[in-house]
């Protein structure tokens, strides 16, 4: 019995032995990341700096001994880790890139776009690296966004539109359509039916002393957008982004009214008015 006790403990012993040699196998090291460049475009290098509606140079060095599987760039406004509640309509930014995947070392240059809905401020940067093991490391750095100089107004071409003093009776749409253009990006757009008789300049001209033909915000692009839009004399609601009823003060009535088109950029506030185009109510 005792010689069976011995040979059970020297099995152990064995065992215990190799369990850990194998222990003492060097690990895979976790891998190693490093901004190269962060800002506004290769000509900027590394500024920390990006613009609103531009897009954001990123550039650093991976080093994987366990092999790349994913990488990861977060951008998030300062001292916020997660939207809550109370800040979810903010702009943040969360992609990970597969492309990289399998292989050790990169250069990691890549390009993001910084939305026009993003507010100017103080941001925090993170790019994160996963390997193949689940080991993980990741680099941070600060960001500042900023609005960027906009002093060109959009331009409007109108393609169709009511002839001079055209005369629409009750039941009849008056329709107009056309182009917005901007060089940086468009803002909003607003398409009012004024009667002569309020005297209203094209600045006080909106969406709660006119008649709305069209009102949006949300354009096909950035840069350009196509507009179509036409209202029925008569009709008890407008086209406002919310229909208002077109009661009181801008109540249908006979006489001579006009079309304007306004429009406006997202950065300078530069707004751009287009001629007007008299027509005639008959209701």
């Amino acid at each position: 019995m005792k010689k069976r006790n011995i040979v059970v403990a020297i099995a152990l012993g064995v065992a215990v032995f190799f369990t850990a040699c194998e222990d003492e196998d060097p690990t895979i090291a976790k891998p190693e990341v490093t901004i190269m460049e962060l800002g506004v475009g290769e000509t900027h290098g590394d500024d920390h700096t990006a613009i609103v509606g531009s897009d954001l140079h990123i550039e650093a060095e991976i080093v994987a001994e366990g092999t790349i599987d994913l990488v990861k760039v977060l951008i998030h406004p300062e001292g916020e880790e997660h939207k809550s509640a109370m800040h979810e309509d903010e702009w943040e930014l969360d992609t990970t890139y597969t492309k990289f995947s399998g292989l050790k070392n990169t250069t990691f240059h890549e390009h993001v776009d910084i939305d026009t809905s993003a507010e100017a401020g103080e941001y925090h940067f993170d790019i994160i690296v996963t390997d193949m093991e689940g080991n993980q490391s990741s680099a941070e750095a600060e960001l500042e966004i900023i609005l960027p100089d906009d002093a060109v107004a959009p331009e409007i071409t109108v393609a169709s539109v009511p002839t001079s003093n055209q005369s629409f009776n009750d039941g009849e749409s008056i329709s107009i359509s056309g182009l917005i253009t901007d060089d940086k990006a468009l803002g909003g757009l607003y398409i009012g039916l004024v009667r002569e008789d309020q005297n209203l300049t094209d600045a006080e001209v909106n969406d709660n002393n006119t008649i709305t033909i069209l009102h949006t915000h949300d354009f096909d692009s950035y840069l350009s957008h196509n507009f179509s839009s036409s209202i029925t004399v008569g009709a008890a609601q407008d086209n406002n982004i919310t229909p208002k009823n077109i009661t009181g003060d801008i109540a249908w009535q006979s006489g001579n009214y006009y079309i304007v088109v306004k429009c406006k950029d997202e950065f300078g506030g530069n707004w751009t008015f287009s001629d007007h185009y008299p027509i005639v109510i008959n209701y």
